[in-house]
């Protein structure tokens, strides 16, 4: 008697990462609260900010030579902060938690589920959570009138594109923690990163050389997007922005699944 035996064929890499995203809408559905609280935070700073400090600034040349007021200007920028902090925060603490504490990856790892699922399953919830807020930003910015045009609903897409870019590389920076203690650095670097990329004022009033550090700041390329969509100036430049975001976000990804099939596989 002969037995016939089939086996499914394997699916690529990557392609069970809805698994992971299921798991994580389990989670968070009592946890909604969470969730919200974040959209609150730059809306704060808007008004604080972009609405207090913009009464004494008064209107100015913006992208394209527009006029504009300090409010329109800023509100740009903290949609991008917005996307950075939410995936660095989503990709670095609760990733963390996961991986050294709750061992939810071991489990997975003993199912069909593989590294790169994993890598990009987190990655798409932490992009899932930045679009929620960045809908919720730009519905206030365009009941208060700082959107020019219709190109605003390209500052959706950009501030995925950020969002792909810090929760890859905040995974990947994650995979090399030890401890509690290892997140002080990650504010080292995103504060700086919030304070300087032409956030609060023009690229143009920085010293030189400040300038040119700026320049690489990948929240820069985020700022530049969200603000020419915002603003309806787009030009050729963006291109360069968009490409900066893909390729940090790329390198993140690859080096994360690198790391978590050295660190759950061996």
């Amino acid at each position: 008697m002969t037995t016939v035996t089939t086996e499914r064929p394997a699916l690529r890499p990557g392609l069970r990462a809805h698994r992971l995203l299921e798991r994580n809408l389990l989670v968070y559905r009592r946890l909604w609260k969470v969730i919200f609280s974040g959209f609150f935070e730059p809306v704060f700073y808007l008004f604080s900010i972009g609405i207090g400090l913009g009464a004494l600034v008064g209107s100015f040349d913006g992208p394209g030579g527009q006029p504009i007021t300090y409010a329109e200007f800023v509100a740009p920028a903290l949609l991008a902060a917005s996307a950075m902090n939410g995936a660095v925060l989503e990709s670095t603490m609760n990733v963390f938690f996961k991986l050294k504490f709750g061992k939810v990856y071991d489990g997975m790892l003993t199912t069909p589920i593989q590294a790169t699922d994993i890598a990009v399953g987190e990655i798409t919830w932490c992009l899932i959570r930045g679009l929620i807020y960045a809908v919720g930003f730009v519905t206030i910015a365009l009941l208060m009138g700082l959107t020019t045009g219709w190109l605003w609903p390209l500052a959706l897409v950009a501030a995925v594109l950020i969002g792909f870019a810090f929760a890859a590389c905040g995974l990947a920076a994650t995979t090399f923690m030890k401890s509690w203690q290892d997140f002080d650095l990650v504010q080292l670097v995103t504060l700086p990163l919030f304070l300087f990329s032409a956030t609060f004022w023009p690229l143009d009033l920085l010293p030189p050389a400040l300038q040119v550090v700026t320049r690489i700041s990948p929240l820069y390329h985020g700022v530049e997007l969200i603000r020419g969509s915002m603003l309806g100036v787009l030009d050729w430049s963006m291109l360069g922005h968009v490409a900066f975001l893909l390729i940090m976000g790329s390198v993140g990804l690859a080096i994360t699944r690198r790391r978590l099939e050295t660190l759950l596989l061996t």
